[in-house]
């Protein structure tokens, strides 16, 4: 997990981090050199660059499917757009499928998930990540980013109008969806996982939570949950079986 982790925080960095090279070329050489970093490794079974190493390690003993990266790969050279826009809800999907479907068919082997279950976990990496994009919209527009389609750019300038608010609403109840479609899963994991993936389901729901008593305002009012409200949502999810 912490191998997978790294790799994909590493390509994360390249295009969000404080640090990352101005502008969309530089950005998209810096993941290609990356990407060349890893397919290096698993050429060679080893690397000297220590996140390499692991993930080469990793996917050897798990035999993880990290041909997949690829796919991540492909979405994270999206997001060095300048500025970024998806404005159908098919371009939505296939970014996502690139990015939280693909860690999350990666995960599925180390989740111990019974094989016919992989594309469960896949789905339910994409109600995290769906989250997050209902949760983000204002910070993401700050990056001159907007994800969700529809989402009108005067509508962002001038605040929660009543098309944003059912744009919202619209991906509020898909990711509610996917949620429940995916609950399942969690009996068929390890013991060991079910834990962590119990509670992180309990605090995502409580961000779309919020987002619905806000009247799916995600301009003018706090999303992001405080750390007690986190810890709670956390705690409740633990005492659900």
């Amino acid at each position: 997990m912490h191998a997978l982790y790294g790799f994909v925080r590493g390509a994360d960095e390249i295009v969000d981090g404080p640090r990352r090279l101005p502008g969309t070329a530089a950005r998209r050489a810096a993941l290609d050199l990356w990407a060349a970093e890893l397919a290096r490794g698993l050429e060679a079974s080893h690397s000297e660059h220590p996140v390499i190493a692991a993930l080469v390690d990793a996917g050897r003993r798990h035999r993880l499917p990290l041909h997949l990266l690829d796919c991540y790969m492909a979405s994270m050279r999206m997001d060095c757009d300048e500025p970024v826009r998806i404005s159908t809800e098919a371009d939505l999907d296939r970014y996502m499928d690139g990015s939280a479907a693909t860690v999350g068919r990666i995960m599925a082997p180390l989740l111990q998930a019974p094989g016919d279950l992989h594309e469960q976990v896949a789905r339910l990496g994409v109600a995290f990540q769906l989250t997050n994009f209902v949760r983000d919209v204002a910070l993401d527009w700050e990056l001159d980013r907007i994800y969700l389609p529809g989402l009108a750019e005067d509508d962002l300038r001038s605040g929660a109008t009543v098309a944003l608010r059912e744009r919202v609403a619209h991906q509020v109840a898909r990711a509610r969806t996917l949620f429940a479609e995916t609950a399942p899963v969690i009996n068929a994991l390890t013991p060991t996982m079910r834990s962590g993936v119990r509670v992180a389901r309990g605090v995502y729901a409580r961000v779309l939570d919020r987002v619905e008593r806000n009247h799916f305002d995600v301009v003018g009012t706090r999303v992001a949950l405080a750390p007690w409200e986190g810890a709670r949502a956390a705690a409740g999810a633990l005492l659900v079986r």
